[in-house]
């Protein structure tokens, strides 16, 4: 498996790579996930702040919006140093597909550890599923007066969501979808003249910038003089109408899809994908180091007083093919990287190339994986069978090369 690692100042964790820092104080560390991965807590942790976010709901086939992913954040949270933590980054539920009874799908659940926040409800549309999903906050209603889906779902305390607005319509001339629930309000309830707005998020500072997340899609309209709802702050995407788009719940805040009309050509939207941020003191009782690894990308703040880091980069090995053997992914390590606390540094783990399928195909070559500005290639594929293909390709370390009879 490729992955990133790096010593530092008195290091963390996280697939791939590591950190420095001299001193014997302590020093703040904020770990951002986009993708699923396992956090081990380093010496020196005994507790985190948290923010879990879920994945959004999907809009509805026909005027429903999505509800936002479950929204929840604390402080004072017990870790152990050297346990190995879970971490699930939800997606956003699809909008609705194929027929306008199609509800949005919910958006997948997010994790740490044991808080759990769900994902949100997705969005209604034509009976039998014309009522908003419930979830972490609810989907709007769709069509006949379709009701909102239910907020906080399953509960907690505090409340991760709120519930998602009803649809209106005279079952003649228009349907109006409702507006999904937010993190800190319900979703509008449709109106004669339009579709309801997505409940407003709520806003955290974990990373020391106020950011708001998990906003209720916007309800959609099927006729073009009504009104669209609106996405609520915190990512949620806008209805759409007759010649005006959908949008998709921003991703990695958690916002609920708008809601359309399927069977007009005007789609509905994703949800948007969750996030989870954790923040924690390292007090070391002595200089230590900290290492922190990567199995799966996402963004790595310097820590206060952290000047340089160690690191090790390794990329995705090259997939093979019949007789030629992929090449590994290149390889990196260096020390003494300079790094300014407060930044956020890219991480990229490359994934593995895939194998061939026949004689007359190449696999792929692996991705590369990256630290800030060093980055290590993916390897080679390996050359196959058929005689245009019978060189491995080029990468970190090459693939290996076929072979061909010419008798």
């Amino acid at each position: 498996m490729p992955y990133l690692s790096t010593l530092a100042y008195a290091t963390a964790r996280a697939y791939g790579f590591g950190l420095l820092q001299a001193g014997g104080g302590s020093y703040t560390v904020i770990q951002t996930f986009t993708s699923s991965t396992t956090w081990v807590c380093p010496a020196g942790v005994t507790e985190v702040e948290y923010l879990v976010v879920a994945g959004g709901g999907g809009g509805g086939a026909y005027v429903g919006a999505g509800g936002a992913g479950g929204f929840r954040t604390g402080t004072g949270f017990s870790v152990i140093a050297g346990t190995s933590y879970t971490v699930t980054v939800g997606a956003g539920g699809a909008g609705g597909t194929s027929a306008n009874t199609s509800r949005g799908v919910s958006g997948g659940d997010s994790v740490f550890s044991t808080i759990t926040s769900n994902g949100g409800g997705g969005g209604g549309a034509r009976a039998p599923n014309s009522t908003g999903a419930n979830g972490g906050s609810g989907g709007g209603g769709g069509v006949s007066n379709g009701a909102g889906g239910t907020g906080n779902t399953p509960n907690t305390s505090p409340s991760q969501g709120s519930n998602g607005g009803a649809g209106n319509t005279d079952a003649a001339t228009y349907t109006n979808g409702g507006g999904g629930g937010g993190a800190s309000a319900v979703g509008s309830a449709a109106t004669s003249s339009g579709g309801g707005n997505g409940g407003a998020g709520t806003a955290s500072s974990i990373t020391g910038t106020s950011v708001t997340y998990a906003g209720g899609g916007g309800g959609g309209v099927d006729t073009s003089p009504k009104a669209i709802g609106t996405g609520g702050s915190g990512g949620g995407g806008n209805g759409g109408k007759p010649g005006t788009a959908t949008t998709a719940g921003a991703a990695n805040t958690g916002g609920g899809g708008g809601g359309g009309v399927f069977e007009a050509g005007n789609n509905p939207s994703a949800g948007g994908s969750g996030i989870v941020i954790i923040k924690y003191t390292v007090t070391p009782a002595t200089t230590i180091d900290v290492v922190q690894t990567f199995t799966s990308s996402g963004n790595w703040t310097a820590p206060e007083g952290v000047t340089s880091v160690e690191y090790l980069v390794v990329a995705g090995g090259g997939g093979s093919a019949n007789l030629g053997a992929g090449g590994a992914g290149g390889f990196r390590t260096g020390t003494g990287f300079s790094v300014t606390a407060g930044t956020s540094y890219t991480v990229t783990v490359g994934g593995g190339g895939t194998a061939s399928a026949s004689n007359t195909t190449q696999g792929t070559n692996g991705s590369n994986s990256v630290f800030s500005t060093i980055t290590s290639n993916g390897g080679g594929a390996g050359g196959t069978f058929s005689a245009t293909l019978l060189n491995g390709l080029n990468g970190g370390s090459g693939g290996g090369g076929g072979a061909r009879s010419t008798a």
